[in-house]
This record gives structure tokens, C-alpha cells and sequence, in this order.
């Protein structure tokens, strides 16, 4: 062997080594390399469950009951695993509060009811707080999970300008109660069939193409608004229930999006979606009375002002709508 190996031997030796500190620093220390805690939350029975932290360097919970809701107290501890009881159970409307001041934590939470949830919460830098909703913990009582979704259905429908304005446009389109009826209806049916259906898992739910539809249906409901204006009444003006429902599947679809963002557990759903479903008519209804008002109040003080304002609105609906239109478009092409 010659001297010049002989003497690089040691570099080589310290430059191997080097490279191998951060394989072995990530397998004995993950905590240290990611600053991602890991933890499980295991329901063992109704009100009593476990936590186990993965990571052996994150810092110990010396006190249990300081990150749990007030109504749970700490258990003696088994192995690996801390213990504590929740009268009532654990439900969305509780958190986790972890003193950690990580980047944040993986949370795996295996309920009773169901399969195992997993995600991912960030920190703050002085302490992560864990939302169960993230987790699809329970709802509770059956009164507050109802509460909830029908006040979740109702600011729904009343703060998404895009389903009021289409809503405007069908009031606009039609004349006389029966047909007033027959498209709210038609509407209502359309969009309860496709918000179940995505709800439940029948069809996914995809998210751009159906607001680039959304707002093209009301640029479509405000030309047929013109056209009527001009004398050129079509099939749509005969009969908008047929309109109402085949757009009101698209905006059922829109419902979804939102009601899907909540997380519930698989046993909520039904109840949830019933109630959200009743918020949102709810809401609708309140705006459809708010308009009637409005066209009586008007309509007194002269036909030649109603018809201005029902222009002005037909028109406005179609530049917003196109608005929205152009403005989405660039959505599909990151689909």
C-alpha cells in the first residue's frame, strides 16, 4: 500500500461517516430532523381512550389533563401510552392542545365507529392545537350536530353570491306563483340529489369544472332574461323548471364542496346532510321572500321603474357571471 493511501485513509473514513450522521440522525431522532411529532389517539371504549406518542424526543406530558377539554380527566398511564376518560365523549367541537413548540404534529385518531383518520396539524411555534372536526370525531347529541348544519346550510346559501344570484335569475326568468313554485321545486330537488350523492361517495365531487359551470349558468339565465325582455320568449321561458333542475344539479355539486371541507363521521353524515340540506332551503326561501317584498314594493311605485331595475339586474347578472367565468377557467387547466 502506498504512503498517500495510508495517509488519506482517516479522510475518507470521516467523510463516510458524514454522510451517514444524517441517515442514522433520522432514524434514532426523527423528531429532531422533521420537528413533526407523531401521535395515535385510540378510542378503546365509549368516553375512554389512549394516547400514544411515537417519537421518543418529543417532550413528555407531565400533566394529561392540560391539553384535554375540561370534562376529561387523566387515567393512570399504561405502557407506551397515556390514558383518559371523557364524559360526554370526545366530539368536534373539542380540541387537543399539545405544549409543543414544533413545526406540528401527525395525528392518527382510530374511533370506535370507524376507520382510522389521519392529518396533519401545524404549530404555531409555542403549542399545536389538534381540532377533532380535522379528525371526524363524533358529533355529540344529535341536537348539536342538527343545530350546527342547518346554521352551516343557511350561512351557506345566504353568504355563496353565486347560487343567490342564480336564484335572482330564475325569479327574473319566470312569471306567476305556479311557476314561482314549480322551478324552486324543481331547484330544490336537483341540488338535495347531487348533494347527497357526492356526500355519500356516489359521485366525487370535482371542484373546478363545476364553478366554471356554475358561473356559466348564470350567464346563460341572464341572456334568457334579455331575450324575454326583447319579446323572444323560448322553451325556458315556458317552463324554467326544466332550467332549475338541470342547473340545480350543477349547484348541488357546489353544496358538497363545501359540506365535504367539515369533516364528519361516517355515522353523522345522514344526519348532517338532512339538516344542511334544510339550512340551506331555509335561507333560500328567506331570499326568495326578501325579493318578493322587494318587486311588490316597486311595482307600486310604477311598472316603468320595475322594468328598468329588472334590465339593469339582467345585465349586471351576465357581467359578474362572465366575470367569474374568465376568472375560473384558469382553474381547469391545474385540474
Amino acid at each position: 500500500m502506498s504512503s498517500s493511501s495510508t495517509t488519506d485513509w482517516p479522510r475518507r473514513l470521516a467523510f463516510f461517516l458524514l454522510l451517514l450522521a444524517p441517515a442514522m440522525a433520522a432514524e434514532a431522532h426523527d423528531i429532531n430532523i422533521t420537528g413533526v411529532a407523531r401521535v395515535i389517539l385510540q378510542e378503546s371504549e365509549p368516553g375512554s381512550y389512549r394516547l400514544s406518542i411515537v417519537d421518543s424526543q418529543v417532550p413528555p406530558l407531565f400533566n394529561i389533563e392540560r391539553i384535554l377539554p375540561e370534562r376529561c380527566a387523566g387515567l393512570p398511564p399504561a405502557a407506551f401510552a397515556y390514558r383518559f376518560s371523557c364524559e360526554p365523549r370526545l366530539n368536534v367541537d373539542d380540541s387537543l392542545i399539545f405544549p409543543w413548540g414544533l413545526s406540528g404534529v401527525l395525528v392518527i385518531a382510530n374511533w370506535l365507529e370507524g376507520d382510522g383518520v389521519t392529518a396533519y396539524i401545524p404549530g404555531d411555534g409555542a403549542e399545536i392545537e389538534v381540532p377533532l372536526t380535522q379528525l371526524k370525531a363524533g358529533a355529540g347529541s344529535w341536537t348539536t350536530l342538527a343545530g350546527r348544519y342547518l346554521v352551516i346550510g343557511a350561512e351557506h346559501i345566504l353568504f355563496g353570491i353565486d347560487h343567490l344570484l342564480f336564484v335572482l335569475g330564475l325569479l327574473l326568468l319566470m312569471q306567476g306563483f305556479w311557476k314561482l313554485v314549480q322551478t324552486v321545486t324543481a331547484f330544490t330537488i336537483a341540488h338535495s340529489v347531487t348533494l347527497a350523492c357526492a356526500v355519500l361517495g356516489v359521485f366525487p365531487v370535482p371542484g373546478a369544472p363545476i364553478e366554471v359551470l356554475i358561473a356559466l349558468s348564470i350567464v346563460f339565465l341572464a341572456r334568457e332574461i334579455v331575450m324575454g325582455q326583447r319579446g323572444s320568449a323560448t322553451l325556458i321561458h315556458r317552463k324554467p323548471w326544466l332550467v332549475a333542475f338541470l342547473f340545480g344539479l350543477l349547484h348541488g355539486f357546489g353544496f358538497a364542496g363545501a359540506l365535504g371541507e367539515l369533516g364528519l363521521s361516517d355515522a353523522d353524515i345522514p344526519l348532517a346532510l338532512l339538516f344542511f340540506n334544510i339550512g340551506v332551503e331555509l335561507g333560500q326561501v328567506g331570499f326568495i321572500c326578501a325579493l318578493l317584498a322587494a318587486y311588490y314594493a316597486i311595482n307600486r311605485v310604477g311598472r316603468d321603474m320595475l322594468f328598468s331595475i329588472e334590465r339593469g339586474l339582467a345585465y349586471g347578472l351576465g357581467s359578474i357571471a362572465t366575470f367569474w367565468f374568465i376568472e375560473r377557467l384558469p382553474a381547469l387547466v391545474l385540474v
